[in-house]
């Protein structure tokens, strides 16, 4: 069914207004659903499932009052609660005592059946290892109350129907029915501190100081703009070798100045170098160049050989730029190639103190601002909270893979404004605003109670909603586009064709705005573990399972991302498999892609040419349907890192990786107008959109 409906159907009649109730008996009737005549199996009835009928479907489906869960098809035994056992690997629940009809009650003394599957291996030689579940949590939109609407647990009244039509979504880009086959260790929770709207506006306003810092320092000492995405790159670099406490902001790296942003600066000194296209443009940057590499080598502590050396070619090239008027466009490139070389070492050795005191500025900023935001957010936790705070361990078990926890209990959050705008939530707090599709509202609604154990009336949801839309925010900048290149995505008819092919479930680099599954690694453990991110791909350590990896293009990133899996896949002995997509650059390659090319774990590798494949926005959530796919502008390089066990069960045979080939020459446009055309009900029905050229191009190459 899953696959069928992608979800759509199940969430949507989960979202509609359910009476769960005691007995179907006792079920007043509804003017959307009729409670149907009672056929089920005796065991199913005790579990809490009912059989009804959907009038805006015209077809029965199956509703579990215990768990809130819906169906279309006929529910397996034991599958009785998809939320806190999603594998159904517990007991159906203990019989209520005659007269007692209490949900609760009932799903208090659920028992757990003793683990009868284990993770099958791909071959004898392989021990196989006991596999726990977590231990069941209180399912969030459970109620003690019999006759409480889903939607009014919520706050959401019954017959506001504007309010429900928000919760259900129109257009669908996720499947949250598939579970997850990735098997961890279990771990405790983390002890980072909870979010707080209040901290997370002062975060957002000292990211902004931060930015603008950045900024002036560059056009004060450089005398140019900052690197476009360049201050996005070296938050990404600094956290990968950050140890400081802060989700956002680094406070605790070594060494102090990023090997990211002094390579972006240099590359634009002592000018940023364009795409030219016609020869005035040409002959333009040729001479901009020459003038302000002399204004700089004469600015600056230079050694005497230096000087010389770029004044004499400067006066060179001027000369021969007054001399030659019939130049072609392709003369004047390669006259400013050979400036560059001649010149640049000597310009680079004058700039590299400035550039390095503006990466160490910023760096200390950071740790300041860190200090005042730790400061604030105690201040506010000191009620609620110990001075330290009671890490339980955890046990050596193995475990399915479940969201990330805090161990430190949310405070109060404060009231929340929303409003809805044409197809855009709006979520207000003290004035500022964030701003969501109504469909990527619904569909964190949905991650929330999928995830979510600390809020059962959702009380909590649209303080931690803004804080979420507000951390990303500032984490990728304000600007039109800003980030985008960063935090694309694949569209959905590949992550389709991965799970079929390779059974792939799970991604390792997403976060809860532009995930497929529901389970996922994000860079933020403490605003989107409620949605169900399993938290920093770098911290996270599977035994076994099937991985996609599209990780942000910062090679500081890639690189440490390839350390990683390289030491996961030499320590398990269960099947292991990570397909990974990262952008073919050979002018020169990136380590990451060396060091995968030559890895013992690699079992293939495909490219896909420039303009023949598309990438989603990473801006999904805000963008306009005509802007939600672009054509990628470089090739693309799939490879599949797989330990034995893992190549033996999901092998890229080549039919597989012919079929995959075979996806991506299709459109998520073409896809979408299809599936409008057809009769029968689906998730993802308008997808229309246009191609856009894509923006983030390679910047950060060395020259």
């Amino acid at each position: 069914m899953a696959n069928e409906n992608h979800g759509s159907s199940r969430e949507d009649a989960a979202l509609t207004s359910h009476i769960p109730g005691t007995s179907h008996q006792n079920q007043p009737s509804s003017p959307k659903h009729v409670w149907l005549v009672q056929d089920l199996p005796g065991e199913l009835v005790q579990a809490g499932w009912e059989k009804c009928w959907s009038k805006r479907e015209s077809r029965p489906y199956y509703f579990n009052r215990f768990t809130n869960q819906s169906l279309w098809e006929m529910p397996l035994l034991g599958q009785h609660d998809v939320i806190s056992d999603p594998l159904g690997l517990n007991a159906a629940p203990v019989p209520a005592e005659a007269g007692t009809g209490d949900a609760a009650t009932t799903e208090g003394k659920l028992r757990k059946r003793k683990l009868s599957e284990e993770v099958q291996p791909s071959s004898n030689s392989v021990k196989k290892p006991k596999v726990d579940v977590p231990p069941a949590q209180p399912t969030p939109n459970s109620s003690n109350t019999p006759g409480t609407p889903l939607l009014k647990m919520w706050g959401v009244s019954p017959d506001d129907k504007q309010q429900a039509a928000l919760l259900r979504p129109t257009e669908v880009y996720w499947d949250l029915d598939i579970q997850t086959n990735a098997v961890i260790k279990q771990r405790p929770p983390s002890e980072v501190l909870p979010p707080h709207p209040e901290v997370e506006l002062l975060r957002s306003q000292l990211m902004l100081k931060l930015r603008q810092h950045y900024r002036e320092l560059c056009q004060q000492r450089e005398g140019i703009d900052p690197p476009r995405e360049s201050f996005n790159r070296w938050m990404l670099e600094r956290k990968v070798v950050d140890k400081g406490t802060d989700p956002l902001l680094p406070s605790d790296c070594d060494p102090v100045v990023s090997p990211s942003m002094f390579r972006e600066i240099m590359n634009d000194i002592p000018i940023r170098l364009s795409r030219i296209k016609f020869r005035e443009e040409a002959k333009k940057l040729l001479f901009k160049y020459a003038e302000a590499a002399e204004r700089l080598i004469e600015s600056r502590s230079a050694s005497p050989d230096s000087r010389k050396v770029v004044k004499w070619n400067v006066a060179d090239t001027f000369s021969w730029l007054r001399r030659d008027h019939s130049a072609s466009k392709e003369d004047y490139m390669d006259r400013l190639e050979h400036l560059r070389k001649q010149c640049g070492p000597h310009v680079s050795a004058a700039a590299k103190d400035s550039v390095e005191g503006i990466c160490s500025k910023i760096y200390h900023i950071s740790l300041e601002y860190v200090k005042r935001i730790r400061e604030k957010h105690l201040a506010i936790l000191e009620h609620n909270i110990s001075a330290e705070v009671e890490t339980p361990e955890a046990q050596e078990r193995l475990v399915y893979c479940f969201p990330a926890r805090l161990a430190v209990p949310s405070p109060p959050l404060p009231s929340v404004e929303m409003h809805v705008e044409n197809n855009v939530v709006c979520v207000r707090y003290k004035g500022e605003m964030v701003k969501i599709s109504r469909n990527y509202y619904s569909k964190l609604w949905l991650l929330y109670r999928y995830s979510c154990i600390d809020d059962p009336s959702f009380e909590r949801f649209l303080p931690r909603v803004w804080c979420l839309l507000r951390r990303y925010q500032m984490m990728f900048g304000v600007g039109l586009y800003e980030g985008t290149g960063l935090q694309r995505a694949l569209p959905m008819h590949i992550f389709e064709t991965l799970h079929k092919l390779f059974g792939v479930s799970f991604e390792c680099f997403a976060s809860p705005l532009n995930c497929y599954f529901k389970q996922y690694c994000s860079a933020f453990l403490d605003t989107d573990g409620y949605f169900g991110s399993r938290g920093p791909c770098l911290d996270f350590f599977p035994i076994s399972g099937s991985f996609e990896a599209n990780p942000p293009f910062c090679e500081e990133l890639m690189d440490a991302m390839v350390s990683h899996f390289e030491k996961l896949l030499e320590t398990s002995s269960e099947p292991l498999s990570f397909i990974v997509f990262i952008p073919e650059w050979r002018d020169p390659s990136t380590p990451s892609l060396i060091r995968m090319e030559q890895s013992r774990f690699k079992r293939h590798q495909l490219i896909l040419p420039a303009f023949d494949h598309e990438y989603r926005s990473g801006s999904q959530h805000v963008c306009k349907k005509e802007e939600m796919y672009y054509k990628a502008v470089h090739n693309t390089a799939i490879l599949f890192l797989q330990n034995n066990p893992g190549f033996a069960k999901w092998e890229p045979t080549a039919e597989r990786l012919q079929e995959l080939v075979t996806a991506y020459k299709h459109s998520g446009r073409t896809l979408a107008a299809s599936s409008a055309s057809s009769s029968a009900p689906a998730p993802d029905s308008d997808r229309e959109a246009a191609v856009r050229g894509q923006s983030a191009s390679r910047e950060t190459t060395p020259n």
